[in-house]
């Protein structure tokens, strides 16, 4: 009889008293109970709450299940409801188990927690008891002597587990048979059949039963099978096992068709009566057919299928003796099979919410992986220790049914910036089965290095007059972290440079490091821009370092020589009277002038135009001083016009022309100027002349102070600190600035001095050797000529320098150009 259309609004009330079951906290887990066949959108519980998380908590601890896909059930983030997802067929997913238990792993996030959910399928009455034949025929022998006599019956089939399951059979009523029922081990009903009345072929030959299994269930569910009792005459003898329950161990695995029993029965009938064969009976499961076999003719028992103790390791085998008499008797056995476990599983590792990164400030004890290890085996077999690689910072605890891979030193990403980590189970089984497995951890990075520039500090060099935009130099830092803790902003630490801000002057590109020129810069107005680079990364909080750039404008010859002395006109003439008894070395006039640039640029040299038609005069190179190479003659004229070319050293050369007029009359008064009569007596041809000789005497003694303060903070440091003074020239081996650059005294004739020049003597170590030497003069001895010192000019220096280059962190070179800028400054005075 089929119930199932009638039992509709039953079911429904079943859900509804089961639905919603939560016992809470039970060692650990949280526990729900739900009826099978629940529909979809069913509500099973609410974790959340159930874990004492507050509502406003939920979306930030991320509730969700383990990585594992679950197709039955869904948890809603939002509230944290476990939802019914799909129809639950509680016999499809545990069969005939009295108990259906489906494990769930919960991950909440923030902190990281997992948590264990057991949700137990309740069983519904929704199949009926079923037996394998609706129909079965019994052929049992006339005046049987034995009333009381038991005939096996076979047994219904119940899907349902519990009080769903089979609890009771019915015979229809009559006066030949009765029915009686025993409970196996496993708790299965077994109906037999009793004789109560000595059948009488010849009375009736044939009964007709009807077997009833009815389940436990609310409504009941039943299932029949018609029985036909065939009366046959008699054999009075059935076979007899010598034990009616044998038992037997071995261990799991044992090789296919291997003989576990032979069993023997003895019949006493004689001839067909006494002939017996063996068989499995109905009450033996289909499970233990799969998995032994019997021999119909001797007994023998044998395996036919892999025995795994983790599956079933208890089977038990009903055995009936049927002799070939008319009709058939038989004889019943149980057969007991223990089957013992054996050392055949290795553990099993599994990974579950596992943070493939973490960061490298994680605190000690910080939890990575969860990781779950089992052994079906049983015993020793089954006891299991875990093991990790060694020299790794990381170590294995212990927690109540799983273990947990934990930090156990700081962590650092710049020293190790991934880690793989090789575990080991084992179990204590002999042989012991062992299995691996490897999680790999990548370090994720913080802020915690600082930029460091390449160089402690950088220096470039521009040619005046530059166009604004030239690249100046590159300043690089790295940084030891990654990602945006890597990224670099290059600046520049503003300050006021003479009223304006440094950011005026130059710019700095804020990805590449690339200084730019922002404006002309002119030699003569500032000859060295130091400036301040900071370099800060992107990351939280931000670090930053910064590091000096000393920027060196070199000098460009974009400025003629302007001619101080003598008086002229506007027209640059000079005129000078010049007795007709002049001698050879007579002293027409000295020529003074001044070239605002440095270096070669501001070398002078004094040239005679022409000087075939007037070859009675003569120009020092170097000095200006006009003389007289004969005595004049009478033939000559009384005017004489001197053209005469003042250019500097230059490229190209720049120069001024001067024209001096000789006039040449019977006797001159000469009064010979004194030493600083050039000041007092005479009158500079402006007023901008005379600002501009105090403004570079005023310069030329603060250049002298500057160079002697230096001087002496050289000579008191044992090393060479670049940031502080510029001590050493071109190199690690330098020499004391008395013996790098040497004055040279000019003197007039009467011994007064003229000017001095101060001239670098260039360490050996260039590779080139410079001399001051006197040359023979080509002039009366009444004076001395020194011949310049020639050295490598800031502009030669510049040209041959790239944008690149010229990032320099030799400190010879910020002395070299210091010392010849103070020699600027000395030769500048020469006219005094």
């Amino acid at each position: 009889m089929d119930y199932r259309s009638s039992s509709k609004a039953w079911k429904w009330q079943v859900v509804c008293c089961f639905l919603l079951c939560s016992w809470g906290w039970v060692s650990g887990q949280l526990r729900y109970s739900i009826v099978e066949e629940s529909e979809p959108g069913t509500l099973v519980g609410n974790v959340a709450q159930d874990l004492g998380v507050k509502r406003s908590e939920i979306a930030h601890r991320k509730l969700h299940f383990e990585a594992e896909k679950n197709e039955y059930f869904v948890l809603y983030r939002e509230n944290g409801a476990l939802i019914v997802k799909e129809r639950i067929d509680r016999e499809s997913l545990c069969g005939s188990s009295a108990r259906c238990m489906m494990q769930i792993e919960v991950v909440a996030e923030n902190p990281l927690e997992l948590f264990n959910v057991e949700i137990e399928i309740l069983d519904i009455n929704d199949n009926s008891p079923t037996f394998s034949s609706n129909y079965r025929t019994l052929k049992i022998s006339e005046l049987f002597s034995g009333l009381g006599a038991q005939f096996a019956l076979e047994n219904a089939e119940d899907l349902d587990v519990g009080v769903n399951e089979v609890s009771q059979y019915t015979l229809n009523t009559n006066p030949y048979f009765s029915l009686s029922v025993k409970n196996r081990k496993d708790g299965t009903l077994i109906p037999q059949l009793i004789l109560e009345k000595v059948l009488d072929r010849e009375e009736k030959a044939e009964h007709n039963l009807i077997l009833t299994a009815i389940d436990g269930g609310e409504p009941a569910r039943s299932g029949t099978c018609r029985i036909t009792i065939v009366v046959l005459d008699i054999n009075d003898n059935p076979p007899v096992f010598n034990q009616s329950v044998y038992k037997i161990s071995l261990k799991e695995n044992p090789p296919l068709h291997s003989v576990i029993l032979t069993l023997n029965a003895t019949d006493l009938d004689e001839g067909e009566n006494g002939e017996i064969q063996y068989y499995f009976d109905d009450h033996t499961s289909k499970s233990s057919r799969q998995l032994f076999d019997l021999n119909e003719q001797n007994g023998e028992i044998f395996v036919k299928g892999i025995l795994d103790f983790e599956d079933i390791n208890f089977y038990e085998l009903y055995i009936k003796s049927v002799d070939k008499g008319t009709p058939p008797l038989e004889g019943n056995c149980l057969v007991h099979v223990d089957v013992e476990d054996v050392n055949d599983n290795a553990p099993e590792i599994s990974l579950t919410s596992m943070a493939n990164i973490i960061p490298e400030n994680a605190p000690l004890g910080t939890a990575v992986v969860f990781i779950n290890v089992r052994d079906k085996d049983s015993g020793k077999n089954g006891e299991i220790k875990l093991d990790l690689s060694q020299n790794v910072p990381f170590k294995i605890k212990h927690m109540k049914n799983r273990y947990a891979l934990v930090t156990d030193e700081n962590l650092d990403r710049e020293e190790t910036p991934q880690y793989t980590i090789e575990l080991t189970a084992s179990d204590l089984g002999s042989p012991p089965l062992y299995s691996k497995t490897s999680v790999t951890l990548r370090v994720s990075d913080i802020n915690d290095n600082a930029p460091v520039f390449t160089q402690a500090t950088y220096n470039a060099f521009i040619m005046e007059n530059s166009d604004p935009g030239t690249l100046l130099c590159t300043v690089s830092a790295t940084d030891l972290d990654e990602g945006v803790n890597s990224d670099l902003v290059y600046s520049i630490v503003e300050r006021q440079i003479d009223g304006s801000s440094v950011s005026s002057f130059v710019y700095i590109h804020s990805n590449d490091g690339n200084i730019y020129a922002q404006r002309s810069f002119d030699y003569e107005q500032i000859q060295v821009l130091q400036i301040t680079i900071k370099v800060e990364d992107s990351g939280s909080p931000q670090l930053s370092s910064t590091v000096p750039v000393f920027i060196f404008i070199l000098d460009r010859n974009d400025n003629p020589p302007t001619l101080l002395y003598p008086e002229h006109s506007e027209d640059l003439i000079v005129q000078e009277r010049i007795p007709k008894s002049t001698s050879a070395g007579y002293l027409v006039t000295k020529l003074s002038a001044v070239d605002l640039d440095s270096g070669h640029n501001a070398w002078l040299l004094f040239t005679l135009i022409d000087p075939i038609n007037y070859s009675s005069f003569q120009v020092s190179k170097h000095t200006g001083e006009v003389r007289t190479v004969r005595g004049l003659q009478e033939s000559e004229n009384m005017e004489q016009q001197l053209v005469i070319s003042i250019s500097d050293q230059g490229n190209p050369p720049l120069s001024t022309t001067v024209t001096v007029l000789v006039s040449i009359a019977d006797e001159v008064v000469v009064e010979r100027p004194k030493s600083g009569d050039f000041l007092t007596n005479s009158k500079p041809p402006s007023d901008m002349t005379l600002y501009l000789i105090i403004s570079l005497v005023a310069i030329s003694l603060v250049s002298l102070v500057t160079f002697m303060i230096l001087l002496v903070r050289c000579l008191r440091k044992d090393s060479y600190d670049y940031t502080s003074s510029c001590c050493i020239l071109g190199g690690s081996q330098s020499k004391p600035y008395t013996d790098q650059y040497q004055p040279a005294l000019y003197l007039n004739t009467d011994g007064t001095l003229k000017y001095m020049e101060v001239r670098m003597v260039p360490p050996g170590s260039q590779g080139q050797s410079y001399q001051t030497h006197l040359p023979p003069a080509p002039e009366p001895q009444d004076f001395s000529i020194v011949q310049p010192f020639h050295f490598p000019e800031l502009k030669d220096i510049g040209q041959n320098v790239s944008a690149e280059e010229s990032c320099s962190n030799d400190p010879g070179n910020v002395s070299y150009y210091f010392l010849n800028y103070f020699y600027f400054h000395c030769h500048l005075v020469k006219w005094i």
